[in-house]
C-alpha cells in the first residue's frame, strides 16, 4: 500500500481523486507530492471516465502531455516525474515559491490563457459549470437559499440557469484552468504566472476563469474584465461576451457555495436567519453581497 515517506510535510489542498499533498525535498530542491487515488469498487465509475468533470487522473494526464508547460499566460510547474502503479498516479512538481500577484496582472494572466491551444484530449473538460449545477440539481437544487430572505431572486436565477447555461455555450469557447482561484496561482515565470491544480483543465465559455477568479480577488469585475479582453489575442472575444461568461459563472458559483455553507448549519438549534453570522456562513454571504450588481444584472 502506497504511503507518503517519513518527513513529508503535509500540505492543504485535495482534489476528487487526491490522497494529499506532500512537500519534501530530495535531490536538492523542493517538490510538492501530490498522491491520486485509483477509484475502487464502491466510487462513482464515471470518475473513470475522461470526458467526466471529475476524472480521476487528469492532473497526471496534464503533466505528462506537457500541454501547459509553456502555455501562455498560465504555465504549469515544471514537472520532476509521474509515477502509476495498480493503486494510483504519484506526481512530483518542483515547489513553486509564493508570491502575492496583483489582481489585474491574474486577469491578464487569464486572458493571454484563453488563447492557448490545448489540443483534442479527450480528458480535456468541457462543461464545467453545467457539471456543476446538474449536481446541485440532484439534490434538489438550491433548497437553502428557498429558506432565506433572498429566495425569490434565488429561484428566479434557479429556474433560469439552463437558459444562461445555453448562452454561455453559444460564446467563443476558449482554454481554462477551471479553477481560477488566486491561490492556485503561487508563482511567475517572466510575463506568465505558474498555476497548481490543474485537474480542471480544458475549454469553457470566454471569460469563465475571470468570474470564478473575481470571488476572491480583491478587485471588482469591472476592471478585471478590462485587463483580461486587454490581454486576449485579437479578435477572440468582445468584452461583451467576456462580462457574460464572468458574470453567469461568478453568479451561480457564489449562490451555489452559499447554499452549501447554509446546509452545514442548517440543522443545528434555531433559525436558519439566525446563522447567517455563523464563522461557517458569513464569508459566503460577504461573497454574495459583493455580486449584487452582477446578480441584478441577471435578472434583468
Amino acid at each position: 500500500m502506497w504511503q507518503p515517506e517519513p518527513g513529508w510535510q503535509r500540505l492543504p489542498g485535495a482534489g476528487p481523486a487526491s490522497v494529499g499533498v506532500w512537500q519534501a525535498h530530495e535531490g536538492g530542491r523542493d517538490v510538492v507530492v501530490k498522491r491520486l487515488a485509483r477509484p475502487g469498487n464502491h466510487d462513482s465509475q464515471l470518475l473513470t471516465q475522461p470526458a467526466d468533470v471529475n476524472y480521476w487522473r487528469r492532473a497526471a494526464d496534464v503533466a505528462l502531455s506537457r500541454v501547459v508547460a509553456e502555455s501562455p499566460g498560465l504555465r504549469e510547474a515544471p514537472v520532476v516525474r509521474v509515477e502509476e502503479d495498480d493503486e494510483g498516479v504519484t506526481l512530483v512538481h518542483e515547489l513553486v515559491p509564493r508570491t502575492e500577484h496583483p489582481g489585474l496582472w491574474l486577469a491578464a494572466c487569464l486572458g493571454r490563457f484563453a488563447g492557448a491551444d490545448l489540443g483534442t484530449s479527450p480528458w480535456l473538460t468541457r462543461g464545467l459549470l453545467r457539471s456543476r449545477l446538474a449536481l446541485v440539481a440532484r439534490r434538489g437544487g438550491w433548497t437553502f437559499l428557498a429558506r432565506t430572505p433572498a429566495a425569490d431572486v434565488t429561484a428566479h436565477l434557479w429556474e433560469r440557469r439552463v437558459a444562461w447555461l445555453d448562452r454561455c455555450d453559444a460564446l467563443p469557447q476558449v482554454a481554462q484552468h477551471g479553477d481560477a482561484a488566486p491561490g492556485n496561482f503561487p508563482g511567475r515565470h517572466g510575463d506568465d504566472a505558474v498555476a497548481i491544480d490543474w485537474s480542471h483543465l480544458g475549454s469553457g465559455p470566454v471569460g469563465a476563469d475571470l468570474g470564478y477568479f473575481s470571488l476572491t480577488a480583491r478587485e471588482e469585475l469591472g476592471p478585471l474584465v478590462d485587463a483580461y479582453v486587454a490581454a486576449l489575442p485579437p479578435g477572440l472575444a468582445s468584452r461583451d461576451q467576456v462580462l457574460m461568461g464572468a458574470r453567469v459563472t461568478a453568479v451561480y458559483t457564489v449562490l451555489t457555495r452559499l447554499d452549501w455553507a447554509l446546509s452545514r448549519v442548517a440543522e443545528g438549534e434555531g433559525a436558519l436567519a439566525g446563522k447567517f453570522r455563523h464563522p461557517s456562513v458569513a464569508p459566503y454571504i460577504r461573497s454574495m453581497q459583493r455580486q449584487v450588481d452582477q446578480i441584478e444584472a441577471l435578472l434583468g
